[in-house]
């Protein structure tokens, strides 16, 4: 039995007993041997063609190995740290981590040059089993290895790197992560951790949601600086990488990093703004149930609609995503269960721990572990139901080659946003009017910001690196950037005023050096999925084999292959406006809701 203390926490013990147990001591070790293994093999066996099926054989199992224990040795450090900002011993051994990998840099980069030279290179992958299962990684090596620099200048980048981008997200992440926020709540002034504050921002009490938006705001004042030079910090090295490894962009980088063309990305980002006079519809419909007059202020967008009061115990939401996954597949239910059970969530609201939710996949355990701040509402349920998708996804990796398990930022998101619509379709079946207004609320609260919203940051991100060529941003042009791009998605159905200029500081997601861009990431996954849900609503359970399929792919083919497996042409408009069709039908019933 979890200990009720405990149940809203996860458990690493899984991983490691601590970082002071002879397990993890052992593991720092080993991760040392296999260091100066793989780089004295390399040294030893790279200098020519000779016995190269062995050799590539070699590689495979020795990289594996690398990959495994540095995986379980970063994710332990990590995820304490995410859990709690102030863990010291977290902190130097994510340092401390970083570094090692940095001493294999020379070597991978050695064989990366090596296997390009290799002429009859298919005939050799043809010819072994292991070899077979890793065409797909073995051969994106060589199809990278034009972008990569000299091996002494891929050390050099790796090293620096430590005091750059990776010093300026550790002190961006301890800024938000120990933020509080000054807030009068019933005549009493309280300081309270920022993930709280968020929290609030969902509340059914509008004038709780409208304070918590401003409070937030005036607090971002006091700590803007800073993140906004760990934001120039980031994004100027981005560019100089970009600039030296002879990327024409960041985006084109992202692309190339995340296996998509760029046609795919320009026919979707099309559909997408055609679409955004519909959520004006759903905008206004909005405000009008929240009982506004004319426009909806920002600090809304998320607000809850409907007078059910859709709360739920963490015991209740634990039974409804297992009940709705279970109605997909048995498979995807017991992963759910497992998660609560074992402790995979950590779902506490808490000072010091990271805002945000996640899930990271522990292939070298076959687990996962989901962070998120849990305060009852549908809204968190299905926060929790979305992570708990990518859970599956890694579920189904786990399955195969550690090597194969490294899926693309947009394919990231299609299991996880397909998950979400397990949970809420499965839900408006048994749903009176009521719950169906609130469970059709939160569809299209999503929706909007995964469409609306990601459009307006996909905007922001490519004008801050526009303008980043020319020197840093200060806070206010990051402001006045931030500003625009919303008023570019969201047009004239917000209150002005009330738009978020600061709506850049607490999302993690500007400041991944090796994950720019991600925001369109979503965006697809949310059309990708609800194109698949299409697809599976008409073939019924013969669809959930195909769909496993798929996710099994992602870590072993481009994504227009992936979409190609299942007979869909990402390349076609008329499949994207397909997908949107969904969304538009659940916009056209929310506003014929009779509020009279």
């Amino acid at each position: 039995m979890i200990d009720d203390s405990e149940k809203m926490r996860w458990s690493l013990k899984e991983l490691y007993s601590s970082f002071d147990g002879e397990d993890f001591k052992n593991d720092m070790k080993l991760l040392d041997d296999i260091i100066d293994e793989f780089t004295n093999w390399c040294d030893k066996n790279l200098s020519n063609t000779d016995n190269l099926k062995e050799k590539l054989e070699a590689y495979i199992s020795i990289f594996t190995e690398y990959r495994n224990v540095i995986g379980r040795l970063g994710s332990f450090a990590s995820l304490n740290f995410a859990a709690n900002a102030k863990d010291e011993k977290a902190k130097k051994y994510i340092t401390l981590i970083e570094k090692k990998d940095t001493k294999i840099t020379e070597a991978e980069v050695k064989f990366s040059k090596w296997i390009s030279d290799i002429k009859n290179l298919d005939e050799i992958l043809s010819s072994s089993e292991i070899l077979k299962k890793h065409i797909f990684y073995l051969k994106e090596i060589v199809s990278k290895s034009k972008y990569i620099l000299s091996e002494k200048e891929e050390v050099a980048i790796s090293k620096m790197r430590l005091t750059g981008s990776s010093a300026w997200l550790k002190l961006k992440n301890q800024l938000t992560s120990n933020h509080k926020v000054q807030i009068d709540i019933e005549g009493r002034v309280e300081k309270l951790p920022i993930t709280k504050i968020k929290n609030m921002q969902f509340s059914k009490d509008n004038v709780l949601r409208e304070k918590a938006f401003f409070a937030e705001r005036i607090s971002n004042d006091s700590i803007a600086e800073g993140v906004a030079a760990a934001l120039n910090g980031i994004k100027g090295e981005v560019l100089t990488i970009c600039e030296l490894k002879g990327y024409s962009s960041p985006l084109n980088m992202t692309l190339d990093n995340s296996r998509m063309d760029e046609e795919t990305l320009n026919v979707m980002l099309k559909v997408m703004k055609e679409g955004l006079g519909y959520f004006k519809r759903y905008f206004l419909k909005k405000a009008e149930i929240l009982g506004y007059e004319d426009k909806l202020p920002y600090y809304d967008i998320m607000a809850p609609v409907g007078s059910r009061d859709m709360n739920f115990s963490y015991e209740e939401a634990r039974d409804f995503i297992v009940k709705h996954f279970s109605s997909f597949s048995p498979e995807m239910g017991d992963l759910a269960l497992k998660a609560f059970e074992s402790r995979w969530i950590d779902a506490e609201v808490r000072e010091g721990k990271r805002g945000g939710a996640f899930c990271h996949n522990l292939h070298f355990i076959k687990e996962s572990r989901v962070l998120c701040s849990y305060d009852g509402n549908f809204k968190n349920v299905c926060t929790i139901a979305h992570e708990l998708g990518h859970a599956y996804h890694g579920s189904i990796l786990q399955k195969e080659s550690i090597l194969n398990s490294s899926y693309p930022m947009p394919l990231a998101e299609t299991a996880s946003i397909f998950a979400e619509s397990i949970v809420r379709n499965a839900a408006l079946k048994t749903a009176d009017k009521d719950e169906a207004l609130v469970i059709l609320g939160a569809e299209l609260e999503n929706c909007a910001s995964v469409i609306v919203d990601i459009y307006a940051r996909f905007l922001f991100e490519k004008e801050v690196f526009h303008r980043r060529k020319d020197g840093e941003l200060s806070v206010d042009e990051i402001k006045d950037i931030m500003v625009w791009a919303q008023k570019e998605a969201y047009g004239d159905a917000i209150i002005e005023e009330t738009f978020d200029y600061y709506a850049w500081v607490h999302k993690p997601h500007y400041y991944y050096v090796e994950r720019n861009f991600y925001n369109f990431p979503y965006a697809f996954g949310l059309l990708f999925s609800k194109g698949l849900y299409k697809i599976y609503l008409q073939q019924g359970n013969d669809f959930i084999e195909k769909y496993n399929e798929v996710l099994k792919l992602t870590g072993q083919a481009n994504i227009y292959d992936v979409a190609k497996h299942v007979e869909i042409d990402l390349h076609n408009e008329e499949f994207w406006r397909g997908s949107f069709e969904i969304i538009k039908r659940d916009i056209d019933k929310f506003c014929n809701v009779d509020i009279s």
